[in-house]
């Protein structure tokens, strides 16, 4: 085994050391001071009656006497997991906790991983109607394709808080933001390159119609599913089995290319890869028919569809995966807690595909400023100006929508985002500083 292919692997053996160190990830912890017992009587019984009473006489007022305002719930059904598939509710948890810390550490988000025990779209939709008077987002997370796309649907129309699909939503953002400075770098313009897009689940569809959003080509993009490239003829079928293949199928590939992925990719100057778990999904003499410079996106989890090295050396001009610790990392968790922040601070009834555009340019603009590398595309997530600017793009851009409750100027954005991402990575230092926190048992 190669070094590289040994480092690869250490991020899956030390999760399994620390996860039962740690036992999960997040904990609830007090928000308001508590001096004495004395304080009870303000924040239980008796005081807490009174703010219940002003909440009963007028609903909108529990934005501003609970965190409400800053809770979003985290829901999956455990159907569709990273790139492991139906694993159940139980096993999804470790990743809902997950994302939960990405939303208070990188965003200042509060957010509660809720894994439910159904597989079935209309009970699920249900159960998310129902947890509305206690959050202020929804964030859906691993439900498997198509079911995704209806529930987000539902969601969407009979929900009064905004509801996201993370796996579509956030990885197409995220893909597009990182898709402008790859071409940036290669001196191509979207509007002119072709693209093949590997896969065709809920991220890629929503990659596909938001990338196209954002000026490239339908004609000049070919979509591959486990039974080839969508086109003309495979219309008919997909339109009883799958509408949003079928509408792909229409508007996509104006070629009508048929075959399957080597087909697809021949000629193209990107390759976006959202499929199954490498590696070897692709080959090397694949990547060598493509355009000159090509750029290739392999973002299957746990494992890229292809090595990256084995890209390079096969003649890639840009590789990027999903995984933190390769280069160019091209994940949800660059965009939602900035997205979620900026959503919650204007109080958005909805997130729009114009508000996830909002959001890639201004990742793609923060990563710019810096200088484009075929290493670097993206900031890091370590980089707390790429949330707070997205949170004030996204309001912004709410507030220009009509979806937004509150009018929040640039400035009090900026303000309000800043303010909550510094006071949780903050605590966060404290209680390791203080050992509250325990050290891991390296």
């Amino acid at each position: 085994m190669n070094d590289k292919l040994k480092l690869a692997q250490k991020p899956a053996e030390d999760a399994l050391r620390l996860h039962p160190f740690y036992r999960g990830k997040i904990e609830v912890s007090v928000k308001c001071r508590v001096k004495s017992l004395q304080d009870f009587a303000v924040w239980y019984s008796p005081g807490v009656a009174a703010p219940c009473k002003a909440i009963s006489l007028d609903k909108k007022l529990v934005y501003e006497y609970t965190n409400k305002g800053n809770f979003v719930a985290v829901v999956s059904d455990g159907s569709r997991v990273l790139g492991l598939g139906d694993i159940g509710p139980e096993a999804a948890l470790p990743v809902m906790e997950g994302k939960a810390l990405l939303f208070k550490y990188l965003g200042g988000v509060d957010a509660f991983p809720i894994c439910v025990d159904t597989k079935a779209p209309d009970k699920f939709v249900e159960f998310v109607k129902m947890l509305q008077p206690s959050f202020g987002g929804i964030n859906l997370e691993d439900i498997a394709s198509p079911k995704c796309f209806y529930i987000l649907e539902r969601l969407r129309a009979e929900c009064n808080i905004p509801v996201w699909h993370d796996d579509q939503q956030g990885t197409a953002t995220v893909v597009l933001a990182g898709l402008i400075n790859a071409l940036r770098y290669v001196r191509k313009e979207l509007k002119d390159v072709k693209i093949a897009v590997i896969g065709a689940g809920a991220a890629n569809v929503c990659i596909t119609n938001l990338i196209i959003a954002a000026g490239a080509d339908p004609g000049n993009i070919c979509v591959v599913d486990s039974r080839g490239i969508l086109n003309r003829q495979r219309a008919a079928v997909l339109k009883g089995q799958n509408p949003q293949k079928y509408q792909l199928a229409l508007k996509t590939n104006a070629q009508n290319r048929q075959g399957g992925i080597a087909e697809a990719m021949q000629g193209s100057d990107v390759v976006i890869a959202l499929s199954q778990p490498g590696p070897g999904v692709i080959k090397p003499e694949w990547i060598k028919k493509m355009a000159p410079d090509p750029i290739c996106f392999f973002c299957a989890n746990p494992t890229p569809e292809m090595w990256p090295w084995e890209a390079k050396e096969a003649g890639a001009a840009i590789v990027a995966t999903g995984r933190s610790d390769f280069s160019n990392q091209i994940n949800n968790s660059i965009c939602f807690p900035g997205i979620f922040r900026g959503v919650l601070d204007v109080q958005a009834t909805a997130i729009t595909d114009e508000m996830c555009l909002a959001a890639a340019y201004t990742i793609a603009a923060v990563g710019a400023e810096g200088g484009i590398y075929p290493e670097q595309l993206l900031p890091t997530m370590d980089n707390p100006d790429v949330f707070i600017r997205q949170a004030v793009s996204v309001g912004l851009k709410a507030m220009e929508l009509g979806v937004a409750r509150l009018s929040c100027t640039k400035e009090e954005l900026e303000a309000k985002a800043a303010e909550a991402i510094t006071r949780a990575q903050r605590t966060t230092q404290l209680l390791m500083e203080e050992g509250i926190i325990l050290p891991a048992p390296y």
